[in-house]
């Protein structure tokens, strides 16, 4: 007789993941966007009629089938404005379909395409055609407000870049040395000049501050200029005396400005700020006209680690300037500089992201980086013309931070393309698109 067979089952356990809170992960078919505040600047450039503008002074694509220019700019300003910082960084407009269906962006070059169109815009006439864009830009604009009257900031900047064909700068490293000239009463860029690392920051600054005054409308004109020492040059104060602006300039201790120091009398030194100001009249070899000399004098504070005395216990620091307030003024003045021309350059390059250029060769960055100049002057227009007050006066991180980066949901229904937003966004958002509406309309 058989013994009975036992059967023996083993419990099997299912370990489950441990999760720190209790929420489950699914994918849903449904359109979302993480960038709903981003399709109201993309409808803003659109009111602006930006890409016709483009396709208008860009060369055409080479066949038929090729791209128009919009379609590659238009991108780059979603990611630029959306805080992208290399052409791979594409990749997340063209995966956003929702944005892209609310944009209506049918189609998009990839991010090697993209690349490929920079080196040849730089290597044809994709340059001079970015420049006639902004102008378009800046033209409209200014023509939208009362003030004919402007004050012209301009500075060099270096750009890092460990590029084949970068040489290095003045301060030693490989890379870039763009110039950018803002009007200070509003922050739009008037004028930018990418260079080579090795061009020195006082090369052809005339040049560059003609070119800006090219750039206002006819009932607009820069009366007021503001430099660092790179633009203490005699052909810079003796074409400003001619055409009557009004100029404060860093100046250059030089031999002669230091005798011209030394002659002042110390009961002529007055309080400023923590510091000592006087002034004298002073000239150049070459100037026509004689300028008045601003001296800022602090004592210099000597660190415990420093071991070697300083050879002067001052520091002086020199304003050069045609302008008649009193030197305290001038001086208040000339240092608005530091939030009008520095800090803003720093928002171009850091905000939009032309600290790091993309391309290898110099020609393809200069396009780049006038189109990074283009995506800031349409922040600041964007500020001004269309977003709510509280927003005004925020840089670009706040902005996508508040703004850009709400989620939307893309509903079709009877026809109609609807952008479903939080109650909280829904008021901003619908008074940013009546503003653009009254864009179009103008």
């Amino acid at each position: 007789m058989s013994k009975p067979i036992k059967l023996i089952t083993e419990e099997v356990k299912i370990i489950m993941p441990q999760r720190v809170l209790p929420f489950k992960l699914e994918m849903t078919q449904d359109k979302i966007t993480p960038h709903a505040g981003l399709a109201v600047f993309g409808e803003f450039v659109h009111a602006m009629n930006i890409p016709g503008v483009i396709n208008t002074e860009l060369p055409k694509p080479g066949s038929p089938r090729g791209y128009a220019p919009a379609k590659f700019i238009e991108p780059l300003l979603l990611m630029l404005h959306g805080g992208g910082r290399s052409l791979e960084d594409l990749r997340k407009i063209r995966m956003d379909v929702g944005l892209c269906q609310i944009l209506k962006i049918d189609t998009m070059p990839s991010s090697d395409a993209t690349g490929s169109w920079l080196r040849r815009m730089g290597e044809g006439k994709g340059l001079g055609g970015m420049q006639k864009v902004n102008s378009t830009i800046l033209r409209r604009a200014l023509n939208r407000n009362d003030r004919s009257k402007y004050t012209l900031d301009i500075d060099a900047s270096q750009i890092v870049a460990e590029k084949y064909d970068a040489h290095f700068t003045y301060k030693g490293e490989r890379g870039y040395m763009p110039m950018v000239g803002h009007l200070a009463e509003n922050g739009l860029v008037i004028g930018d000049e990418f260079r080579e690392g090795n061009e020195a920051p006082a090369s052809r600054n005339l040049e560059f501050i003609k070119h800006c005054c090219a750039q206002m409308p006819k009932s607009k004109k820069i009366v007021s200029l503001r430099a660092d020492s790179a633009t203490y040059q005699a052909e810079v104060f003796n074409w400003c005396e001619r055409k009557g602006i009004t100029f404060a300039i860093g100046g250059q201790l030089d031999n002669a400005t230091k005798k011209a120091i030394n002659l002042i009398d110390e009961d002529e030194w007055e309080e400023y700020g923590g510091k000592k100001i006087a002034e004298t009249i002073h000239c150049m070899e070459k100037t026509k006209k004689s300028f008045r000399l601003i001296i800022l004098r602090r004592p210099i504070q000597q660190t415990i680690i420093e071991t070697e005395q300083v050879e002067e216990a001052v520091r002086y620091t020199v304003i050069a300037t045609n302008r008649e307030e009193s030197a305290s003024e001038v001086a208040k003045w000339y240092n608005k500089r530091g939030d009008t021309s520095e800090n803003r350059i720093k928002d171009l390059k850091i905000g939009f992201g032309m600290e790091r250029m993309p391309c290898g060769t110099f020609e393809a960055n200069s396009v780049f980086f006038r189109i990074g100049v283009m995506a800031y002057n349409l922040f600041v227009l964007f500020k001004i013309m269309a977003l709510p007050s509280s927003l005004r006066k925020c840089q670009i991180q706040t902005v996508r931070w508040l703004l850009y980066q709400t989620a939307g949901k893309i509903v079709k229904h009877a026809g109609a393309l609807y952008l479903k937003v939080s109650n909280e966004m829904l008021g901003v958002l619908g008074e940013i698109r009546a503003k653009n509406y009254e864009v179009l309309v103008m």
